[in-house]
């Protein structure tokens, strides 16, 4: 699933309502934002790591794409990925396995994929900064978000949902 609109528009809640509709709701929600990582960072962080595979990794660690099996693998802001971990991203959900950094074991997944974006991707395609067969294998459902300047009839249910979760969280 593909969700593409401005920052702050809701992407990640659309993310959670169809992770909550999906076959899997009791399955983990894992958000993970690529445009704040860099990709051998990202990298590690999608499929995890051994110990060993860098000089900071004293032990393993499980990725999100690990941590997510079962549910739902959220990747805010896809479009910052680089080529490289594209290709690695794709490989992985086509075949529904990866290996860690620095692994040789193969790890098997069941999760959905859902992506954002607040950039146009068919025209990152277009300009080589994002592939294309990734972009049609993450684009099975596409939904196009207005900015909220747009829909203001939504303003007063997100300031209620805001409420209700902070005052969750008080207590």
């Amino acid at each position: 699933v593909l969700i593409l609109g401005e920052s702050g528009t809701g992407k990640e809640l659309i993310a959670r309502a169809l992770h909550a509709l999906g076959a899997h709701p009791s399955g983990p929600f894992v958000p993970i934002n690529c445009a704040t990582l860099s990709d051998q960072i990202l990298e590690s962080e999608l499929f995890g790591h051994e110990r060993g595979a860098f000089t900071s990794a004293d032990r393993p660690k499980p990725g999100v794409m690990e941590t997510a099996d079962g549910g739902t693998l959220f990747l805010d802001e896809v479009n910052e990925m680089g080529l490289g971990c594209q290709a690695k991203l794709l490989r992985a959900i086509e075949r529904r396995e990866f290996r860690r950094v620095g692994g040789t074991k193969k790890i098997k997944v069941n999760l959905r994929v859902v992506a954002a974006s607040n950039v146009s991707l068919e025209d990152s395609v277009a300009a080589g900064g994002f592939r294309p067969d990734l972009y049609y294998r993450l684009k099975v459902l596409s939904l196009e978000v207005p900015p909220l300047r747009e829909r203001q009839e939504a303003i007063p249910v997100l300031a209620q949902r805001f409420l209700d979760e902070v005052t969750h969280n008080a207590h």
